[in-house]
C-alpha cells in the first residue's frame, strides 16, 4: 500500500502525477502556440508550407501514441516509458530551442535544428500520452472508485490549466522581451523546454511511491493478429467451406468467441470513426489559419493592453472550463426537458454543425480583413504610387497615358497604388511629370510584380523624379512596418522605441523596419552634426506600412507620415464567435466521443479504441497538410471549402448512426461464464433496448 494524502482515500503518488502533466502541457502548449509564426517570421516559409508543417507535426503527435502504448504494455511497462521518453522529450525541446538562437550557424542549420527537435517532441509528447493518466489510474486500489473518478477531473483541469496559462505566457516572452534584434524565440522556446525538465523531475521524485505493474502483453497487436488471421483463412479457405456468419468469424479456430466478439464491438466503433477526422482538420486550425488571420486584425483593447495573435489560442482553453459545467448543467437539461432524446452520437453530429458554423464565422470575418490588404501586382504588371514633393498639385504620365486620373497632391496622408502594365517581365518606362504648367520627363527601370514609389521633388532644374522599391506585404507579426524618407541636406538616424533607421540625405529612403504597435512621440532625430531632436510619430498601427517623411519647417524637423498599407481595421474581438462556437463544438464533439467510446468497448479494449481515437486527430491533421499544400485557394474560399465538407461528412456520420446500436459491454461477463463455458454467438443479446447510454463524466477537459 502506497501513501495516502492525509485523510482520505487518494495516494499521494497522484500529487507528482498531476504536476507532472501539469508542466509537460504547458511545456507541449506553450511551444506549439508559437510555431506558426516562428515558421512564417523566423524560418520565412510561407504561410501554405507553415500550415502544412504545423500539422504535419500534429499529426505526428498523434501517429506516436500506438508507439507509447506498444513499448509500454509490450515491453517496459508505464513508469519506464514515460522516464525514457519524457527523456526524449526534453533533448527535442532543447535542440528546438538551440535551433531558434540566430547566431547558431546557417538557416538550413536552424531549420535542420527545428525539424529536428519537433521528431523528438512528437515521439516524447506522443508516445507518454497514453501511458500518463492510465499510470494515475493505476495508482488507485479497485474499491476506491469514486477517487479515481475525481482524480481524472483533476487530470483533466491540470491539463487545461497548463494549456491555458502557457498560452499566455510564452507568446509574452516571444514578442516582449527582444533578444538578438528580434522577436525572442529562444526564450519562448527555452521556457517550455525548462518546464517539461521540471515534468520530469517531478514525476522521478515520486517514484518510491508509485505502483508499478509489469507489462502484461499488448491487446492492440493481439487485436491486430486475430483480425489478420481471419483474413487469412478467409482468403484461403472460403472457396472449400461453408459460409460463416461474420468474417471474423474465420478466426476462431485459433482465437477465443469471446474475444472475437470483442472485436466486432470494437470494430463497429471504429467503423463510425471514419468520417470523424474532418472534425479536426477544422479544430486544430486554431493554431494555424485562425493565428494567421489575427495577425492581420487590429488586437488593441483601447489603451488597456494589446493582444499577441497567438495569444487567442488560449480562448478555446478557457471556455471548455466554462462550457462543460454549462452544457452539463443547463443545456443538456434543457433540451432533455423539451423531450429532444439526447444520445452521444447526436451530440457528437451537432458538435460537427458548431465546428462547421466557427468557419462560416471565420469566413466573414476573412473577408473583411483582406479589405486592407494590397494585392500583388500580376504578372507583367508592377505596382505604382506617388509621393509628391514638389510643393503643390501634379500630373504624371507613364507612357503618354494618364495612370492616376486626379492630380496629386502634396504630402498626400494616403496615396494609392495604380497597376502599370509592362508588357514583359523589365521595362524601362517613360514617365511625364507635369508641375505648374512645367512637364519633365524622366525614365525609370520597373520589373513584373514589383511595387514602387515614384517620389517627386524640386530640383535645380525642375521637378526631379526617384523611383523606389516598396514593401507591401503586412508584417506576419501584426506589427507596423515603418521606413524614412530624408529631404534634408545631411544624413541622420532615428530611433523609435528599440529600431534605429539610418537615413542619408537628399531624398533618400530608408529601408523598411517593423516597429512594435504604439504611441510614439519621443522618437529621437539625430543629425549627422550631432544635433538631436525629438519628433512625434503619432501612433503606428496594426498591420500598417508608413513612410514618414522628416522635413525641414520652421528650423525645426518635422514628421509627415503617409499610410502606404492601411491598418488592420477589423477588431480581433470578432474572432471570439468562432472560438466559442468551436469550443462549444469541441465540448458536444469530443468529450461525448471520448465517453461513447468508454462506454462501448469492452475493459481490455479500452486502449484500442483511445488508439483509434487519437489516429482520427492523427488524420485530421493530414487532411489540412493536403488542402493547404495542393488546394491553392484564397483563405476565406479555403475556410468555406472546410465548412462545407465537414457539414457533408456530417450528414454522412448521421446516417451511419442510423444502423448503429448501442452495446452494453458489461454483458460479456454474463454471456462468457469461464466456468461453465457457457459462449453465445448471438450478440443481439448485448444490444441495449434503446439508444440513450448512461454516460460517465469522466472530466472537465478534451486536450490531451
Amino acid at each position: 500500500m502506497g501513501k495516502k494524502i492525509c485523510g482520505t482515500n487518494y495516494p499521494l503518488s497522484i500529487c507528482f502525477i498531476v504536476v507532472n502533466e501539469f508542466c509537460e502541457r504547458f511545456s507541449y502548449y506553450g511551444m506549439k502556440a508559437l510555431l506558426t509564426l516562428y515558421f512564417v517570421n523566423y524560418l520565412h516559409w510561407d504561410k501554405d508550407l507553415s500550415t502544412a508543417i504545423y500539422h504535419a507535426f500534429g499529426g505526428l503527435c498523434y501517429f506516436t501514441p500506438i508507439l507509447g502504448a506498444l513499448i509500454a504494455d509490450s515491453w517496459l511497462g508505464k513508469f519506464k516509458t514515460i522516464i525514457y521518453l519524457s527523456i526524449v522529450y526534453v533533448i527535442g525541446h532543447v535542440v528546438k530551442s538551440v535551433g531558434a538562437i540566430p547566431t547558431v550557424g546557417s538557416r538550413d542549420v536552424h531549420i535542420a535544428l527545428s525539424m529536428l527537435g519537433l521528431i523528438l517532441i512528437a515521439f516524447g509528447t506522443g508516445g507518454i500520452k497514453p501511458c500518463v493518466a492510465a499510470f494515475g489510474g493505476d495508482q488507485f486500489d479497485e474499491e476506491h472508485v469514486k477517487e479515481r473518478q475525481k482524480f481524472f477531473s483533476i487530470f483533466y483541469m491540470s491539463i487545461n490549466a497548463g494549456s491555458f496559462l502557457s498560452t499566455i505566457i510564452t507568446p509574452i516572452l516571444r514578442s516582449d522581451v527582444q533578444c538578438f534584434g528580434g522577436d525572442c524565440y529562444a526564450l519562448a522556446f527555452g521556457v517550455p523546454a525548462a518546464l517539461m525538465v521540471v515534468a520530469l523531475i517531478v514525476f522521478i521524485a515520486g517514484s518510491g511511491m508509485y505502483k508499478r505493474n509489469p507489462p502484461q502483453g499488448n491487446i492492440l497487436l493481439e487485436v491486430c493478429n486475430c483480425i489478420g488471421f481471419a483474413i487469412k483463412n478467409r482468403v484461403y479457405r472460403s472457396k472449400y467451406e461453408p459460409k460463416r456468419k461474420h468474417w471474423l468469424d474465420w478466426a476462431e479456430e485459433k482465437y477465443s468467441k469471446r474475444l472475437i466478439q470483442e472485436i466486432k464491438m470494437v470494430l463497429r466503433v471504429l467503423v463510425l470513426y471514419i468520417p470523424l477526422p474532418m472534425f479536426w482538420a477544422l479544430f486544430d486550425q486554431q493554431g494555424s489559419r485562425w493565428t494567421l488571420q489575427a495577425t492581420r486584425m487590429n488586437l488593441a483593447f483601447g489603451e488597456a493592453f494589446t493582444i499577441k495573435p497567438d495569444q487567442m489560442q488560449m480562448l478555446n482553453a478557457m471556455l471548455i472550463l466554462v462550457f462543460v459545467p454549462i452544457f452539463d448543467l443547463i443545456i443538456y437539461p434543457l433540451v432533455a426537458f423539451c423531450r429532444i432524446k439526447i444520445t452521444p452520437l447526436r451530440k457528437m453530429a451537432a458538435g460537427m454543425i458548431f465546428a462547421a458554423l466557427a468557419f462560416g464565422s471565420a469566413t466573414l470575418v476573412e473577408i473583411n480583413v483582406v479589405k486592407t490588404v494590397v494585392e500583388p501586382a500580376p504578372a507583367q504588371n508592377s505596382l505604382l504610387q506617388v509621393v509628391n514633393l514638389a510643393g503643390g498639385d501634379a500630373s504624371v504620365n507613364v507612357l503618354s497615358k494618364n495612370l492616376f486620373p486626379e492630380p496629386i497632391p502634396y504630402l498626400q496622408d494616403s496615396p494609392t497604388y495604380e497597376t502599370l502594365p509592362l508588357g514583359g517581365p523589365v521595362k524601362y518606362t517613360e514617365i511625364s511629370v507635369t508641375y505648374m504648367g512645367t512637364s519633365s520627363e524622366c525614365n525609370q527601370r520597373f520589373e513584373e510584380e514589383e511595387s514602387y514609389s515614384l517620389i517627386l521633388y524640386p530640383g535645380p532644374t525642375g521637378t526631379q523624379c526617384k523611383l523606389v522599391e516598396d514593401f507591401i506585404i503586412k508584417n506576419e507579426d501584426g506589427n507596423p512596418l515603418v521606413r524614412f524618407l530624408n529631404t534634408l541636406p545631411e544624413d541622420l538616424n532615428v530611433t523609435v522605441g528599440n529600431v534605429v533607421f539610418n537615413v542619408s540625405s537628399d531624398y533618400d529612403v530608408s529601408p523598411n523596419q517593423t516597429v512594435p504597435y504604439g504611441e510614439y512621440k519621443d522618437a529621437t532625430c539625430c543629425l549627422k552634426s550631432g544635433e538631436c531632436s525629438k519628433l512625434d510619430l503619432g501612433l503606428l498601427d496594426f498591420g500598417a506600412i508608413y513612410t514618414i517623411i522628416l522635413m525641414e519647417e520652421s528650423g525645426k524637423i518635422v514628421p509627415h507620415k503617409m499610410e502606404d498599407v492601411k491598418a488592420n481595421n477589423v477588431h480581433v474581438a470578432l474572432q471570439i464567435p468562432q472560438y466559442a462556437l468551436m469550443t462549444a463544438g469541441e465540448v458536444m464533439f469530443s468529450i461525448t466521443g471520448l465517453e461513447f467510446s468508454y462506454s462501448q468497448a469492452p475493459a481490455n479494449m479500452k486502449s484500442v479504441l483511445q488508439a483509434g481515437w487519437l489516429l482520427t486527430v492523427a488524420f485530421g491533421n493530414v487532411i489540412v497538410l493536403i488542402v493547404a499544400e495542393g488546394a491553392g485557394l484564397e483563405q476565406w474560399k479555403e475556410f468555406v471549402l472546410f465548412a462545407g465538407l465537414l457539414l457533408g461528412v456530417c450528414v454522412i456520420f448521421s446516417i451511419m448512426t442510423c444502423f448503429y446500436t448501442y452495446i452494453d459491454p458489461d454483458q460479456l461477463d454474463k454471456l462468457y461464464l469461464e466456468d461453465s463455458g457457457k459462449e453465445v454467438d448471438d450478440d443481439d443479446k448485448m444490444k441495449k433496448p434503446n439508444n440513450d447510454v448512461p454516460m460517465n463524466k469522466t472530466g472537465k477537459g478534451t486536450r490531451l
